[in-house]
């Protein structure tokens, strides 16, 4: 692995004495007309995830990306600068990682994915197992077979800044779960597979706000 990406390093500069202020950015339909694209990059990071389509929308999601949350089956291609973060679901997601950024011989998982992805290799991050069953176990209480990408970045937001916002999550105003890019009404059919439990880690960044830990925006 560390032949293709650098290999970690202690970060050896102070940290000024400054709030870490961070903006969680889900892919809910809500946030279209939300006008929340200049608040959002006003964030010192800004963490969006999977598929999530910035161009054509910063008015309403902003155009700034510092961190990427992804797996092979939801991976696009990232800007210059932005921190790659990959959530290894399973064994092979590391390999493709490998891959992706080098070979490109991994095409396949349970289905077909990209084979190589534009990104920094100096910026690739992978989140540790450890962390998934630390989220799974203790805050959504092994509801779902295992969190959900957006929950696991709330988590690692709440870990990681002084203050966290978090925007489209959950569904639009009408009731409905889609991408803010793209209207299916099948979307929310997720919800009935068991994989993730939607309704659960909803509950969970609602109590979040009402406990004044995160910032939610609707």
């Amino acid at each position: 692995m560390f032949k293709i990406i650098s290999p970690p390093h202690e970060d050896e500069t102070p940290r000024q004495n400054q709030c870490r202020k961070c903006a969680v950015v889900g892919n809910s339909g809500n946030l279209l007309k939300s006008k929340y694209g200049a608040l959002i990059d006003s964030h010192s990071t800004v963490i969006r995830m999977n598929k999530a389509v910035t161009v054509g929308y910063d008015e309403d999601v902003g155009n700034r990306t510092t961190h990427h949350f992804l797996y092979p089956e939801s991976a696009i291609n990232l800007r210059p600068g932005v921190h790659l973060v990959l959530l290894p679901f399973k064994l092979k997601d590391m390999q493709w990682l490998s891959s992706a950024l080098s070979t490109g011989e991994i095409k396949m998982t349970y289905m077909r994915v990209k084979n190589r992805i534009d990104a920094d290799k100096d910026k690739v991050m992978v989140v540790n197992p450890a962390f998934f069953k630390y989220t799974h176990d203790k805050w959504t209480e092994r509801h779902g077979r295992y969190p959900s990408t957006g929950i696991v970045a709330i988590i690692f937001a709440l870990h990681l800044c002084d203050e966290v916002s978090v925007f489209g999550y959950g569904a639009d105003a009408q009731g409905n779960w889609h991408h803010y890019w793209e209207y299916n009404r099948y979307a929310g059919a997720f919800r009935k597979t068991g994989v993730h439990n939607a309704d659960f880690e909803t509950e969970i960044i609602q109590r979040l706000s009402a406990e004044g830990k995160i910032k939610l925006y609707r």
